[in-house]
């Protein structure tokens, strides 16, 4: 009997281990998962604050690099709003000074044209007196021939007067017409044949100041 007893106890005391040695295994193992669980969490939780670290500083990185671009791009418009003034300052003056340019040359123009037209007039009145006194000659001289020479001396002096002035004749009569100097008043039947298409009368005389027709002689072309 008691020998059963024993057997039942040393079963028993067996059973009791295992469900211990059980409990125990399991707790140890949800206390190992557990801290595994812990271990992942606090590793998750570094990784985001690391990429939460490298983000923050990456966006001041960008930040520190817009503001210097924002100041370099602020110092370029200084620079460009003082070159553009200075180039406004400068179109002022010179528009100023082109204007004042301008107006001394239009005077000075106005002037110069009043005194050559003077300086001309002046030294033209001395042949108004010759033809005066040829004309007293005409109503009081009997002599004839000394009045023809007087007007042809008045005439010379008249066309070296011109002359000197830039002023010369055109010379037209048995020259080829040509519409750039002559201006045809009519066309006869021309008396030679080696003169069609010249001008074969000059009814009035034209004339060139220096190289350009000031005046173009009247002709007859012969046709």
């Amino acid at each position: 009997m008691a020998g059963i007893l024993r057997g039942r106890c040393t079963q028993f005391n067996h059973q009791y281990f295992l469900e211990m040695s059980g409990k125990e295994k399991s707790e140890e193992h949800r206390h190992e998962h557990s801290g595994k669980k812990k271990n992942m969490s606090k590793q998750v939780e570094k990784v985001v604050q690391d990429s939460e670290v490298q983000e923050r500083e990456k966006l001041q990185e960008e930040l520190k690099a817009f503001e210097q671009k924002s100041n370099e791009l602020q110092e370029e418009l200084r620079a460009f709003e003082e070159k553009s003034q200075s180039l406004h300052d400068k179109y002022l003056r010179l528009s100023a000074e082109f204007d004042n340019y301008r107006k001394r040359t239009l005077k000075e123009k106005t002037e110069l044209i009043k005194t050559a037209s003077e300086d001309l007039i002046k030294r033209f009145i001395p042949f108004v007196d010759d033809i005066e006194r040829g004309l007293n000659a005409v109503n009081t001289s009997q002599d004839i021939e000394a009045l023809k020479e007087g007007m042809n001396l008045i005439y010379s002096r008249l066309k070296d007067f011109l002359m000197q002035n830039g002023i010369k004749e055109i010379e037209a009569l048995d020259q080829e017409f040509n519409t750039d100097i002559h201006e045809a008043v009519t066309k006869i039947p021309a008396p030679e044949e080696s003169k069609k298409g010249k001008v074969v009368d000059v009814i009035e005389k034209g004339y060139m100041l220096h190289d350009k027709v000031i005046r173009y002689p009247k002709v007859v072309v012969g046709e």
